[in-house]
């Protein structure tokens, strides 16, 4: 059986970490597995030895010439051969129950190690990056992005063009790199136009402009010619909105720039 100086040292093996815990349970597995077998073989070595004792009674006891005394030490043997085959049964007994729960805890243990793979493992995919499309467009993102990108366009959703304007710049600070750029360049160049700041509108919607090809190109463009209205830079206007026209002829911000550039006339 498994005796406790091999354990102390299994112990120390584990805090200083030489034996990983399932190397150290099969080492308990192995132990417990010959314990078993030698127990077995001695119980049936006993057994053996029982039967010729016994045979070597009964042939003294029909009266092979052996004394009184002879017989008793002989009865005597095999009593001590009989307990000891029972204390033998019993020290089995109690390996296959040690052993059988050895094997309950390792399967315990297993289990747990899986559980814990499978979250670090979920902890992980939770870090790695996503794949994302907007716009027309596909890019990584890490997660913090993702969730920082969709709580700062829920500001400008909600009509909070204020706080929009001071979470997208802030977003744009924090993920210069971002695949998300383009788009939230747009939000923010529209969330400066509705707090009416018409020339930091102008300068965000004119950085998107720079990176075309990108499907928001002729909606910053016509933004752009409103954004000068405003300021009554009618000369500005009319050329943002031909540019409009003459760029994107098929697009809907083409038909709004056409409609536009009418009444400037």
């Amino acid at each position: 059986m498994m005796g406790p100086r091999f354990r102390a040292t299994l112990l120390g093996l584990w805090v200083m970490g030489i034996v990983a815990p399932t190397q150290a349970a099969l080492f308990e597995d192995d132990e417990a597995r010959r314990a078993i077998l030698d127990l077995r073989q001695r119980l049936e070595s006993l057994r053996m030895s029982t039967e010729t004792l016994r045979s070597e009674v009964n042939k003294a006891s029909a009266g092979s010439g052996k004394s009184q005394d002879e017989l008793q030490s002989m009865r005597r043997g095999l009593l001590d051969l009989q307990n000891q085959i029972e204390s033998l049964r019993s020290d089995l007994a109690q390996s296959k129950g040690d052993y059988e729960s050895l094997l309950k805890s390792l399967a315990e243990w297993q289990r747990e190690q899986k559980d814990k793979i499978q979250a670090q493992e979920e902890r992980l995919r939770k870090l790695e990056p996503v794949k994302v499309s907007l716009d027309g467009r596909e890019f990584l993102a890490e997660p913090s992005e993702l969730r920082d990108y969709d709580m700062t366009l829920e500001i400008f959703r909600k009509g909070e063009y204020a706080q929009a304007v001071s979470g997208l710049t802030d977003f744009l600070r924090k993920y210069p790199q971002t695949g998300y750029k383009p788009s939230a360049l747009f939000w923010l160049g529209n969330a400066q136009y509705a707090v009416r700041d018409y020339k930091e509108a102008i300068a965000s919607f004119r950085a998107l402009v720079a990176m075309a090809p990108h499907p928001r190109v002729a909606e910053s463009l016509l933004a752009i010619a409103n954004c000068q209205i405003e300021l009554k830079d009618l000369r500005a206007a009319r050329k943002a909105l031909e540019d409009v026209i003459k760029a994107y002829p098929e697009s809907e911000a083409a038909g709004a720039a056409k409609q536009r550039l009418a009444k400037l006339k």
